[in-house]
């Protein structure tokens, strides 16, 4: 296998390489395209950076629309194949897929830290909460049955079966790129269709990865198709995934405004489309809750992935006779577990914000609440001694409606600490915005928890409980935070088509 060497300092230095070269092997700078790793059609590419200190980790291929056709027209190939296998069929080949994650998480998560900035901890954590997705619709797939109907006539049988829609356009976002990419491709696979998946242009080496896996598990040619786009050709391809007539349905996670913008380009081709968009999420603390727990839950949900994920706790209303010590140990709980820095360190509990933007734009927040009168109890400012994309976790209270932060969705490590007298008053500003992701309220009282679990105008609720994703669960919003559900058993829906069968003039 090696070469005889003259030295030891030489043997070292190969062996060494080559666990570099073993370790990096899921690293992948092509595209894939009708099972093949390909560059893009006019040789362009962009830059994958490292959100901690902006290194470039490799480059990828800046794919534009001829790109994107060749993918679509694999995927519609594939399809008339593809859609005919048996579920089966389809479960095994989801479950080896799933052994190959299982048996590279480690590697999974490492990428991951490289390209998006959060802790190891944090990506193990998403590589094993997106695994589950794929294990989840290997089981489910065997269970997409139809129905027989009772005839209203003696000579007629009625059913319902249900057959895959067809090609499927997946549009997925940098805080979570495993697994918003594993439960949508999962369920889509489930079903029997096949996919073109447009990564993040901050994120696609984690994408890439998981299409390398996918080839190793077998799926076949044209089945997963991935486009790496980079800012300039982003919006002209995610255009043309929408108005392809090839393309049945599109699943996109991301922001309410470019949910709109898609849910307006498919609407020529009368797409299907299963739309997770953003959220502001109120976290009530009523007086008769247990605050231990309710500071333990704000610091999952408010603080994971530093606060850029849409399910995040935003709007904190806390009741009088405990805010103030809701407050107390809030601030001293994240001054004594947060420790920012570098995601691959073992020390390390969060990361950097995404980009430049990002920070931007949390600074601009908190700097417009405080000049109005806001008061900042803890951070308030940039760490730029660890790096350029890092901000303190922040807590601020006094907020008042003139201020931009208000009723924003911050993205960011940054609470909103309002008071509130009583459960009428609260409802109404929980449910003041036009969105309705996720929503969280902790409370003793059996029926309170009934009361406002009805009332709160939210597709998720978590009531004594910060963190609620999981794969069992039907996860999506209502109002503005979009259309469908992901994961559970209703995942699959949105790449299903319902057929109805008459079989009439039947002789008994």
């Amino acid at each position: 296998m090696w070469k005889r060497v003259s030295n030891f300092a030489e043997l070292s230095w190969k062996l060494n390489n080559h666990k570099i070269i073993r370790k990096m092997s899921l690293i992948r700078n092509q595209g894939l395209i009708n099972g093949e790793w390909v560059s893009s059609i006019n040789s362009e590419t962009f830059n994958v950076e490292n959100p901690v200190d902006q290194s470039i980790i490799t480059q990828v291929p800046d794919m534009n629309i001829d790109d994107t056709k060749l993918a679509i027209n694999a995927s519609k190939i594939a399809f008339d194949k593809f859609s005919k296998t048996t579920a089966k069929e389809r479960s095994d080949l989801l479950r080896s897929w799933y052994n190959l994650m299982v048996k590279n998480s480690e590697q999974l998560a490492e990428i991951l830290t490289k390209e998006n900035g959060k802790s190891l901890a944090e990506s193990r954590g998403e590589i094993k909460y997106g695994n589950s997705f794929v294990e989840w619709f290997s089981e489910e797939a065997r269970r997409i049955n139809g129905e027989i109907l009772q005839a209203p006539m003696n000579n007629r049988e009625l059913m319902i079966i249900k057959r895959p829609i067809g090609p499927a356009a997946l549009i997925t976002p940098w805080n979570f790129p495993h697994a918003m990419i594993t439960r949508k491709v999962g369920a889509a696979i489930a079903a029997g269709c096949t996919c073109v998946i447009k990564p993040s242009e901050e994120t696609p080496l984690t994408a890439l990865a998981l299409g390398k896996l996918a080839q190793d598990a077998g799926f076949p040619p044209g089945v997963i198709n991935i486009i790496t786009t980079g800012p300039k050709n982003s919006a002209s391809v995610g255009k043309l995934l929408c108005e392809d007539p090839i393309i049945r349905v599109l699943s996109f996670t991301g922001s309410t405004n470019v949910g709109k913008i898609l849910y307006k380009q498919c609407s020529s081709t009368i797409k299907r489309l299963s739309l997770e968009l953003g959220g502001n999420a109120p976290y009530i603390v009523f007086n008769n809750s247990n605050i231990e727990l309710a500071v333990n839950g704000a610091m999952a949900c408010k603080f994971r992935n530093t606060g850029q994920t849409c399910v995040s706790a935003n709007r904190f209303y806390i009741q009088n006779n405990v805010f103030d010590e809701f407050l107390n140990k809030f601030i001293q709980k994240i001054n004594n577990d947060i420790k920012m820095g570098d995601g691959l360190s073992s020390s390390t509990t969060h990361g950097p914000l995404i980009k430049k933007s990002q920070i931007d734009n949390i600074e601009n927040l908190v700097n417009d609440a405080i000049s109005k009168g806001a008061k900042l109890h803890c951070g308030g400012k940039r760490l730029n001694n660890i790096g350029s994309l890092f901000y303190e976790p922040t807590v601020l209270t006094d907020v008042t409606e003139n201020m931009n932060i208000y009723d924003r969705e911050i993205f960011g490590p940054v609470a909103v600490l309002h008071r509130f007298d009583n459960e009428d008053d609260v409802l109404k500003k929980a449910n003041s915005v036009p969105v309705g992701l996720a929503g969280y309220f902790w409370s003793n009282d059996v029926s309170q928890i009934f009361r406002v679990a009805r009332k709160l105008e939210v597709g998720m609720i978590g009531v004594n409980e910060g963190l609620i994703s999981c794969t069992e669960a039907a996860f999506g919003g209502v109002k503005e935070s979009g259309l469908g559900r992901e994961g559970s058993s209703h995942g699959i829906d949105d790449f299903i088509d319902i057929k109805y069968l008459c079989i009439g003039n039947i002789q008994y």
